[in-house]
C-alpha cells in the first residue's frame, strides 16, 4: 500500500474523534480526557515493542512527549471547550505551514512558493469547512490553539531531526507514555474528577480515541514523518477536518453548504498540490532535454 495512503489514514481516524468526543466522551473535563487519551495508547504501544530508551533518548523521548502530546493535547482541548464555531480547527490549520518553515531552517528542507500557496490554500480551506459566522474568538482560547499548533509543529520538526535509527513504533509508544504521564500531572494538579462514574458508552469512547484514534493514528503520522518530506505528512492532516464534517453531516443529516463545499475543494487541491511530484523534479529532468531543464531553472 502507498506509503502516503497509510500516512493519510492517521488524519482520516483524527476526524472520526471529533464526533466520539463528544459523543461518547465526559464532558468539560479536557485535562482528563487528554491523559486518557495519550497515556492507556502509550502503554499498549510500549507493551507491543517492549522497550525502553536508552542513553540521549531519555530526555529526547520526555522533550518529544511533552511538545507532540503532553502540551499539543492539553492545549488542544482547552482551545476547543473556548472557541465555538471551529476557531481552534482554523487555527491549527496553520500548522502546515509552520511545519513547512521550520523543517527548512532545522532540517533544509527546501520549501518552494508552490509549498507556501498551498499553505495559505489549506488554511482558507478549513475556515470556509469548520468557521461560523457567530463564532466567538476568546482570547484564551485563541492563545491555547496558536500554543498547540505551535508546540506540535517543533515537535514534529525534532523528531524528524532524531528519528535515525529508531522504530516509529518505539519513538511513538515513548512519546506517548511521556506525555500520557505529563498530561496525568496536570489533570492532577488542575482538574477535579468527574462527579460520576463513566458509563459503558464513556468506557467504550475512551477506548476508541486511545487505541485507534491516537495509538494507531500516531504510529502511522510519525512513520510518516520518519520516511516522507516532513511537510507531507502535515499538510495530509488537513483532511482530518473533512473527515469531520462527513461524519457530521450524516450523523445531523444535513446537507452540504456551497461554501463548505468551496473549503473542501481548496483543502483537498492543497494537499494534492503538494503531495504531487513536482514538474521539475530531478528524477523527471533526467529523462527530459537540456531546453526543458534550463526552463524549469529559470521558473
Amino acid at each position: 500500500m502507498s506509503l502516503l495512503l497509510v500516512t493519510a489514514a492517521a488524519p482520516v481516524m483524527w476526524g472520526t474523534t471529533y464526533y466520539s468526543s463528544t459523543t461518547f466522551l465526559i464532558g468539560g473535563h479536557p485535562l482528563l480526557t487528554a491523559t486518557l487519551r495519550a497515556l492507556p495508547a502509550g502503554v499498549v504501544l510500549l507493551g507491543v515493542s517492549r522497550q525502553l530508551p536508552h542513553g540521549a533518548w531519555w530526555w529526547k523521548s520526555a522533550a518529544l512527549g511533552i511538545l507532540n502530546i503532553g502540551v499539543f493535547f492539553a492545549l488542544l482541548f482547552v482551545a476547543a471547550e473556548r472557541l465555538p464555531g471551529g476557531v481552534a480547527a482554523v487555527v491549527g490549520g496553520i500548522q502546515p505551514l509552520l511545519i513547512a518553515v521550520l523543517a527548512s531552517g532545522v532540517l533544509s528542507e527546501r520549501v518552494g512558493s508552490r509549498v507556501l500557496v498551498a499553505g495559505a490554500g489549506g488554511f482558507a480551506g478549513v475556515a470556509l469547512i469548520v468557521l461560523r459566522s457567530q463564532a466567538g474568538l476568546d482570547p484564551i482560547g485563541v492563545a491555547a490553539a496558536i500554543g498547540g499548533a505551535v508546540s506540535m509543529a517543533i515537535g514534529v520538526v525534532l523528531t524528524k531531526k532524531w528519528s535515525d535509527g529508531q522504530s516509529p513504533l518505539v519513538t511513538t509508544a515513548w512519546q506517548l507514555l511521556a506525555g500520557g504521564l505529563f498530561l496525568a500531572l496536570l489533570t492532577t494538579v488542575l482538574e477535579p474528577l468527574p462527579a460520576l462514574a463513566p458509563s459503558l458508552s464513556n468506557i467504550a469512547g475512551y477506548t476508541y480515541l486511545s487505541l485507534v484514534g491516537t495509538a494507531l493514528a500516531y504510529l502511522l503520522w510519525f512513520r510518516g514523518i520518519k520516511l516522507l518530506p516532513t511537510h507531507i505528512p502535515a499538510f495530509l492532516g488537513l483532511l482530518s477536518p473533512i473527515v469531520a464534517l462527513t461524519i457530521g453531516l450524516a450523523a445531523a443529516n444535513e446537507t452540504l453548504t456551497w461554501i463548505q463545499g468551496a473549503g473542501v475543494a481548496l483543502v483537498f487541491a492543497s494537499v494534492t498540490t503538494v503531495v504531487s511530484p513536482s514538474r521539475c523534479s530531478p528524477t523527471k529532468l533526467r529523462k527530459k532535454r537540456l531546453w526543458h531543464r534550463q526552463f524549469c531553472r529559470r521558473r
